[in-house]
């Protein structure tokens, strides 16, 4: 059976940040994720954590000016030094929250730079990201993103992640394969997650089109979630999606698995 955590970033929005942990575990959540915990102070997320019973399942790193539209640093050339910094303050959160694994949110292709060295960039990050968290003993996992919801966004799809992936060389960089995302971006969904199994660690689910949740879409929710389980799949789910009405009256979905 699926490990859920609840998005604390896009469920619950009418209340404070800080008090979505006990709502999640009051709807049977045992995990979290969010993504970013930087604006608080990581020994007050972890008491939150430890007073609701839940586990940090994944937080990304910094990703530069998020309200001013930044998306995430690794393939920016001039921001180097910035994304270490990012992998290091990213590291020191984790350590406190036990979070499970870390994202990397590549962010946009930037305009006026030369492809190559655009790669060049975002491989030669990644390696250092990489050799950080594997220091660390931290999953590391980077996400593909539809290019509808963010357009410019330079990963975007699972064959582009595995040859990216294959390119940087370290065998702890997975795949954050998100559900919602990669309907829009290639289809396939279940056999692609099947080929892709040992390569995944984390997933997230929201349904499309609307990213509501599961069962407001086109997405056989059952059917994809009994494949990933029939498929070994033993790490969590994130439960990142906007709900149609409120987060509790859009729950009925998670009653199979409760």
């Amino acid at each position: 059976m699926p490990k859920f955590a609840a998005n604390l970033t896009m469920l619950w929005n009418e209340i404070d940040f800080l008090d979505r942990f006990e709502k999640a575990a009051k709807a049977g959540f045992t995990g979290v994720e969010y993504l970013f915990p930087y604006a608080y102070p990581a020994e007050q997320l972890k008491e939150k954590l430890e007073k609701n019973g839940l586990t940090q399942a994944l937080h990304n790193l910094p990703a530069g000016d998020w309200a001013g539209g930044e998306r995430g640093l690794a393939v920016l050339p001039d921001r180097v030094g910035e994304f270490q910094d990012s992998v290091g303050k990213a590291i020191d959160y984790a350590k406190v929250l036990g979070t499970q694994t870390l994202n990397v949110l590549v962010g946009l292709t930037p305009k006026d730079v030369p492809a190559e060295k655009v790669h060049e960039t975002l491989v030669s990050n990644l390696k250092f990201a990489a050799a950080e968290l594997k220091k660390a003993g931290i999953p590391f996992v980077a996400e593909a993103i539809n290019t509808r919801d963010i357009p410019g966004f330079h990963l975007t799809g699972t064959k582009q992640s595995m040859a990216l992936f294959d390119e940087v060389g370290a065998d702890d960089i997975f795949l954050q394969y998100d559900i919602y995302h990669m309907q829009i971006m290639e289809g396939d969904l279940t056999p692609t997650l099947r080929a892709l199994m040992p390569r995944i660690k984390h997933i997230q689910l929201a349904d499309n089109p609307g990213r509501g949740e599961p069962g407001t879409g086109e997405i056989n929710y059952p059917f994809v979630l009994k494949a990933i389980d029939d498929a070994g799949y033993t790490g969590w789910v994130g439960a990142e999606y906007k709900p149609k009405t409120t987060t509790d009256a859009g729950l009925g979905w998670l009653d199979t698995y409760r």
